[in-house]
C-alpha cells in the first residue's frame, strides 16, 4: 500500500499500473454519464408530476386518468410521492425542505381517518371519498404506505419527519390489527390478506431494530407464529400463492422476521426454522421455470402452475432465499439466486415483464441490482446497463412516464442505478452540467468529476455510508425490498487516503466523517477532477 501511494504521488508507475488506473478513471467517467442521465430523468419525472398536483391541496393524484380526482395511501402515497421526496433530497434540497415537506404535512392533516391512519381523499369533494370508514382499505393503505414508501425514505434519510409519520401510523395500527388479518375490501383477490401481513412483517422487523422498541418485535413474532406453523404455513394452507407483487410480500416478510429472531430470540428461530425451510423449499420446487425465475402464481399444495407468466418481482422472493442462506448457510438457496442471475443476460433482454409497462422493468431491475450487489455475476452488469435504457426510453418529454402511480418506481430504480454508478456518492448544489461517477477496485474508489457548464461550480461530494447500520441499525445487511445498496460505504471512525490525481503530488489523510459530511470541490468551466480514496 505505502509503495503504491509513493509511486502514485510521484507519478512513477509500471505501464500496467498506469494503464489500469487510466481504465478505472475512464470507467468512472463513463459511469458518471449514466448516473447523470438517471438523475436528469428523475428530476424531470418529479417536475412533471408536481405540475399535476391538485391546485388546492398540493397533493398528487392517484393517476392521470380515471382516478385523477383522488389521493390514496396505497398508490399515490406508497409508490409515487416518496420517490419525488427522494429525488428532491438528492438533487433539489430547497424543494425537499419546502414543497415536499408541505405535502407531507398536508397529507397528515387532511387524510388522517382513524388516528394517524390515512384514507382516500377526494379533491372535488374536499373530503374523504367514502362516507363510511372501510377499515380494510385503511389498514391496507397504511401498510403499503409504510412498506413501499416511508420505509425506503427512512433507510435513506434516517430519522426525519417521514420516519415520524411511519411510526405514528405503525403505533395507531395496533388498534386495528387482529390476527388473523382479514380484509373485507376487494383489492387483489385473496392476496390482500397475505400482502398486508407481509408488509407489516417487514415494517415491524426493521422498526424494531431502528427504535429498539420490543413491542414491534412482539407484534412481528405474533404474525410470524400465525404463519410459520403447521396450520397456516402459506405453502400448506393456500391453494393460490402469488409469487409476484400483491402476494410475494408474505415470503419476504417472513424472511425478515426470521432474521430478526435469529439475533433477538434464538429459541423462536429454532422453532420456526423447519417451517421456514419447508416454505422456501416448496417455492423453489414448484414456483420456478427452467431459468430459475418465478412464475406469477402457483398452487403450492399440488404444485400446479396457475399463471405461468414470469414475475417481474422475482428478486423480492430471491431476497428471502438469500437471507435464509446468510443465516443458515443452506447453499441451495444461494445456488437458486446464482441460477436466476445467470439467466438474465442470455434469456431476458427486452423481456415484456408487465405488458410493456415501465413498472415491470423497474421491479425486475431493482431485484437484479440488489442481488448483484451481493453476488456480482459478471453477465448481470451488461443486462442492467441495457435494460435501464429500455425503461428510460418509456419516459415522455413532459417527464411523466405512463401517468399512474407506478411512475414512482421508475424513479426509485433509476436512483438505485445511478447510485451504483456513483458508488453511493451524491453532490450538493447539483445541476445537470456536473457529471460525476465512480469505479470500485478492491478496496479503492476512483472518482471522476467534470464541470461541463460555462460557469464555475462549487459543491460537496457526499460519500456513501452503511445505511443498514447507521440509519436502520440492522445487525446484518440482509437483502430487502426497496433497499438502497452500499457500494462503497465509508466508516466514519476510519481514516482514508485521498489522492487528487489532477494534482498528483497532493496526497492527504482524511477522516471518514469528513467524507460523509462532504468533501468540497470547486471547478472552473470545463474543468475536471480525479480522486482516489483508499483505506
Amino acid at each position: 500500500m505505502k509503495n503504491f501511494l509513493l509511486l502514485l504521488s510521484l507519478g512513477l508507475f509500471t505501464s500496467a499500473q498506469a494503464q489500469q488506473t487510466t481504465q478505472l478513471f475512464e470507467e468512472a467517467a463513463a459511469n458518471g454519464k449514466l448516473a447523470n442521465e438517471g438523475f436528469k430523468r428523475c428530476n424531470r419525472y418529479m417536475t412533471g408530476w408536481l405540475a399535476q398536483a391538485d391546485s388546492t391541496t398540493g397533493l398528487i393524484p392517484r393517476n392521470l386518468r380515471e382516478s385523477r380526482d383522488v389521493w390514496n395511501a396505497w398508490d399515490a402515497a406508497a409508490d409515487n410521492y416518496p420517490f419525488m421526496v427522494m429525488t428532491s433530497a438528492m438533487l433539489k434540497p430547497a424543494l425537499f425542505k419546502g414543497k415536499m415537506l408541505d405535502m407531507l404535512n398536508t397529507e397528515k392533516k387532511m387524510t388522517a381517518r382513524i388516528g394517524s391512519l390515512p384514507d382516500t381523499y377526494s379533491f372535488t369533494k374536499k373530503g374523504f371519498r367514502n362516507e363510511q370508514i372501510d377499515t380494510s382499505q385503511v389498514l391496507f393503505g397504511s401498510a403499503e404506505y409504510m412498506k413501499d414508501g416511508l420505509m425506503p425514505l427512512t433507510e435513506w434519510l434516517g430519522k426525519s419527519p417521514w420516519s415520524d409519520r411511519m411510526l405514528a401510523i405503525l403505533d395507531d395500527l395496533e388498534k386495528l390489527v387482529h390476527l388473523p388479518i382479514h380484509l373485507e375490501g376487494q383489492f387483489y383477490g385473496n392476496s390482500a390478506d397475505v400482502e398486508t401481513a407481509g408488509d407489516l412483517l417487514q415494517v415491524l422487523s426493521r422498526m424494531y431494530w431502528m427504535t429498539g422498541n420490543d413491542r414491534y418485535l412482539k407484534r412481528a413474532i405474533q404474525l410470524g407464529d400465525y404463519y410459520l406453523c403447521a396450520d397456516n404455513l402459506p405453502t400448506r394452507s393456500l391453494k393460490r400463492l402469488r409469487l409476484r407483487d400483491h402476494g410475494c410480500e408474505i415470503v419476504a416478510g417472513l424472511a425478515e422476521v426470521y432474521a430478526a429472531v435469529h439475533y433477538a430470540n434464538p429459541a423462536k428461530k429454532k422453532q420456526w426454522q423447519p417451517f421456514m425451510h419447508e416454505m422456501l423449499d416448496c417455492v423453489l420446487a414448484h414456483g420456478r421455470n427452467e431459468d430459475g425465475l418465478f412464475y406469477n402464481e402457483v398452487n403450492p399444495v399440488t404444485g400446479d402452475v396457475i399463471d405461468n407468466g414470469i414475475a417481474d418481482t422475482w428478486g423480492y422472493t430471491m431476497n428471502a432465499l438469500y437471507t435464509a442462506y446468510l443465516l443458515d448457510g443452506k447453499t441451495t438457496y444461494r445456488d437458486a439466486v446464482l441460477k436466476a442471475l445467470g439467466s438474465l443476460n442470455s434469456r431476458y433482454r427486452n423481456y415484456d415483464w408487465e405488458k410493456g409497462s415501465s413498472d415491470g422493468y423497474a421491479d425486475a431491475i431493482e431485484g437484479a441490482l440488489n442481488l448483484y450487489f451481493r453476488e456480482p455475476v459478471p453477465s448481470v452488469k451488461p443486462w442492467l446497463d441495457s435494460q435501464i435504457q429500455v425503461m428510460w426510453a418509456m419516459q415522455q418529454p413532459s417527464g411523466i412516464i405512463e401517468g399512474w402511480h407506478g411512475d414512482g418506481n421508475f424513479a426509485r430504480t433509476t436512483l438505485m442505478y445511478s447510485l451504483w454508478k456513483t458508488a453511493g456518492i451524491t453532490a450538493t448544489n447539483w445541476n445537470e452540467n456536473v457529471v460525476y461517477g465512480a469505479a470500485v477496485s478492491k478496496d479503492n474508489l476512483f472518482v471522476s468529476v467534470a464541470n461541463t457548464d460555462s460557469s464555475p461550480w462549487t459543491g460537496t461530494l457526499t460519500f456513501g455510508t452503511q445505511l443498514h447500520k447507521d440509519n436502520l441499525k440492522l445487525p446484518v445487511n440482509y437483502p430487502r425490498i426497496n433497499q438502497f445498496q452500499e457500494w462503497y460505504p465509508i466508516d466514519p471512525k476510519k481514516t482514508y487516503i485521498l489522492i487528487n490525481r489532477t494534482t498528483p503530488s497532493k496526497t492527504t489523510r482524511i477522516s471518514g466523517q469528513v467524507l460523509i459530511d462532504g468533501y468540497t470541490v470547486s471547478l472552473k468551466p470545463g474543468e475536471g477532477l480525479q480522486l482516489i480514496i483508499m483505506p
